[in-house]
């Protein structure tokens, strides 16, 4: 019978723990597919809607070059699902091949060499032929890409935690403990009297004793993930960057068209006139793909529906309510599993109780949460020295989210992050435009600092090390010429 009893226990411990869990799993496994669905159905309407008013605007010209774009979309698109993609060289290789493709057009009678247009390309910068386009899309579209990704990635990492920490196996001192909870009182003829309130909690908080222990990086990627939420409400809003991402590159296409002669007369300066093509290739050549200098403004009639039937706004605020009562879920974790009518009696019902020896008041304090709390938990024995394998892993996998979350809040891009002069700028290494970012997260600050004082220290190196040696000259010099003066 005590066997019996010894299994239901254990059973009944593993089945609230796991009923506790598997709501808090649910939310973000919901939330997570919601927001991975919204991103990729974003892309899809973007991608469909630069097609619709390119065919219409450009006809065959973007027909005979839609590759180009088609390849933006590809490059975005494994971005946000796999990584592994340095926006900032994809978005300026992709600028790059739209200015050859467009020089060729607008200057058709000539014939241009590979050599040529890379020199070309090295104009890119001087001439600025695309306008600022390039310059405020690569900064929107890294920003907010980035703190997408990774907020989707978040929400996935935390119900991977959940899913894995869910899964409890109680030590045999907690199995004792909690057999001693639920069943002995049976042996009393106590069946409807349930356990103390108090008796329950530090029961549960040495049974949960290295569950308590996640609390403290729980919360901090609590934290994260709100300030990500924060700035995809606001300036990182990837359904903002992405809606008319094709008027912005025609935009940028017009701006070329307009001052093609000029930047045409520039390049000729600086790379060397081009050889023209035959007479009669000439004609056809302008025929056939000259670009058109009308622009036909193009109105769509409806734009693609909104992505996966809400908007952004709506999922970052649905989400937010969410985290916010997911933080101190861990630590509440023993209090929630008492809250259970089947565990134990009321708070308030302290009297008539079951306290482990009979029906009376529990007198013992209860401990606290986490590991090295349980060495005073007067109902449970813990090993407190021994920590679990399977939350020290969970732990640094919360650890390691949170530092790309908060890398993604100054918006710098988590797989491409590289600490240089560069970054201080307006590119993929900094999401704050005129370097007004807010002071949350100062995350490489002190070491961008600790490499400027070690780079001073080491160029200073030698100046330093040479003072002596030339004091010494000076004085052996001043001696002499005294001797001589006397």
């Amino acid at each position: 019978m005590e066997e019996k009893y010894s299994l239901q226990s254990k059973d009944d411990f593993k089945s609230v723990v796991t009923e506790q869990c598997n709501h808090l799993q649910a939310v973000f496994a919901s939330r997570y597919k919601r927001f991975d669905e919204f991103f990729k159905e974003l892309l899809e309407n973007a991608e469909k809607s630069l097609n619709d008013m390119f065919v219409k605007t450009y006809g065959r010209l973007y027909m005979q070059n839609s590759e180009l774009f088609k390849d933006l979309f590809v490059e975005l698109k494994r971005y946000y699902v796999v990584g592994n993609v340095n926006l900032e060289e994809m978005l300026n290789d992709f600028w790059a091949r739209l200015l050859e493709r467009m020089f060729r057009l607008v200057n058709s009678q000539y014939h241009f060499t590979d050599e040529y247009l890379e020199c070309v390309s090295k104009y890119t910068e001087q001439l600025k032929p695309f306008g600022d386009v390039p310059r405020k899309l690569k900064l929107q579209v890294t920003r907010a890409f980035v703190a997408a990704r990774t907020f989707a990635q978040g929400l996935a990492v935390a119900r991977d935690v959940v899913s894995k920490v869910s899964v409890v196996n109680p030590t045999a001192q907690c199995t004792h403990a909690l057999l001693k909870m639920i069943y002995c009182s049976h042996c009393r003829g106590l069946v409807t009297v349930k356990p103390c309130y108090n008796y329950c909690s530090n029961i549960m908080r040495g049974c949960l004793a290295n569950q308590g222990d996640l609390d403290f990086e729980w919360n901090n990627f609590i934290d994260a993930m709100l300030m990500v939420a924060e700035r995809l409400e606001g300036p990182f809003n990837i359904e903002s960057v992405m809606d008319p991402i094709d008027v912005k590159i025609s935009d940028a296409i017009m701006n070329m068209q307009e001052n093609s002669v000029q930047v045409s007369q520039k390049v000729f300066q600086g790379c060397g006139p081009p050889k023209p093509l035959p007479a009669g290739r000439i004609s056809r050549s302008i025929s056939e793909s000259a670009f058109s200098a009308r622009f036909r403004p193009y109105h769509p009639e409806e734009r693609p529906t909104t992505a996966a039937g809400t908007s952004l706004d709506r999922l970052v605020t649905d989400v937010k309510e969410k985290l916010k009562q997911a933080k101190k879920f861990w630590s509440s974790l023993p209090s929630n599993v008492c809250n259970d009518e089947k565990m134990a009696a009321g708070n308030g019902n302290e009297d008539d109780c079951w306290n482990g020896k009979g029906k009376s008041r529990y007198l013992f304090a209860v401990t606290g949460n986490g590991l090295a709390n349980q060495g005073n938990n007067p109902e449970v024995q813990v090993d407190t020295g021994k920590p679990d394998i399977l939350i020290l892993r969970q732990i640094m996998a919360l650890r390691v989210m949170t530092s790309k979350m908060k890398n993604a809040y100054n918006g710098n891009d988590v797989d491409f992050f590289d600490i240089s002069d560069e970054s201080s700028g307006e590119g993929s290494g900094s999401g704050c435009e005129y370097q007004q970012c807010p002071s949350e997260f100062e995350y490489n600050a002190t070491d961008h600092a600790g490499k400027s004082a070690n780079n001073k220290a080491e160029s200073a190196g030698p100046r330093a090390a040479a003072q002596p040696y030339l004091l010494a000259v000076f004085c052996i010099l001043f001696l002499v010429m005294q001797r001589e003066w006397r």
